[in-house]
């Protein structure tokens, strides 16, 4: 079954696993911005690696039939200096009107702290100058509720950027009802142990449906899986849902979300 996996992190993968998600239905990915591991020393390194977004992995990942986009942002890991952090978010409109680029991301915060919600509200305020889409990052090691509360109150403060036309990602339980309720669209990440597996994603979607929903498996250099989301789709195969079901989770939706961008596309 085809599929659209809207949040991996291919400069960290293999050419091999291109070609296993091109075999198990992948059609196209978008590729945040992230934490390569280590903290950037200078802003030169991220230019470097939004040359490398926008140039080097849509080749790679056209080999094998698939259509790579991306995001570009700081990530909130590398936001704690804020004075790096700017030097960095200067660099990036000129890469915004970039053929693939769909927006701003992976913005959010990790720690909650002061810092990175002062440079999460400058990318907020980036994303709504150049009126692109957003993916938010939501903490992993913090209070995710908390973090994810006061994600969507910076996005409202603002005002300028539509629910619509902002994705929270990583949701689990916990966030997921809070993050659809307010209009955003809400992503689930599928992890081998942390995050959330295929089998509760799939409880999720049958206790909160398939409106503004979708799965991704946020592939990395850490314990991540590539084919994460054709697995989830077997998972819920084994449930007994319909195919039409499985297919917005994991294709419609992605594709309504990403088609607001009008430099989406899986031809």
């Amino acid at each position: 079954m085809r599929y659209i996996d809207p949040h991996i992190h291919m400069v960290s993968r293999t050419t091999d696993d291109y070609q296993r998600m091109a075999q198990a239905g992948c059609v196209a990915v978008t590729e945040p911005a992230f934490w390569a591991g280590f903290d950037r020393s200078s802003p030169q390194g991220f230019y470097d690696y939004y040359v490398q977004l926008t140039e080097v992995e849509p080749q790679r990942a056209a080999q094998f039939g698939i259509k790579h986009h991306c995001w570009i942002c700081i990530n909130p890991k590398e936001a704690e200096d804020v004075g790096f952090a700017r030097d960095v978010i200067a660099l990036i409109p000129q890469f915004l009107d970039k053929p693939g680029v769909l927006g701003v991301g992976e913005i959010g915060l990790n720690k909650n702290s002061k810092n990175e919600l002062e440079i999460l509200e400058a990318q907020i305020d980036l994303a709504a100058k150049h009126n692109q889409l957003v993916l938010v990052h939501t903490p992993h090691l913090e209070d995710k509720l908390k973090g994810t509360l006061l994600i969507m109150d910076a996005i409202a403060n603002d005002g300028r950027i539509p629910p619509e036309r902002v994705l929270i990602d990583h949701v689990e339980e916990h966030t997921v009802g809070h993050v659809l309720a307010k209009g955003y669209w809400a992503g689930m990440t599928l992890y081998p142990e942390t995050k959330m597996t295929p089998q509760r994603a799939a409880d999720v979607i049958e206790c909160y449906g398939q409106e503004r929903l979708w799965i991704n498996s946020a592939g990395d250099w850490g314990c991540s899986d590539p084919l994460a989301v054709p697995k989830c789709q077997q998972e819920m195969r084994l449930r007994g849902h319909k195919p039409e079901t499985i297919e917005r989770i994991s294709y419609d939706n992605p594709l309504q979300f990403l088609s607001q961008s009008e430099r989406f596309s899986i031809e």
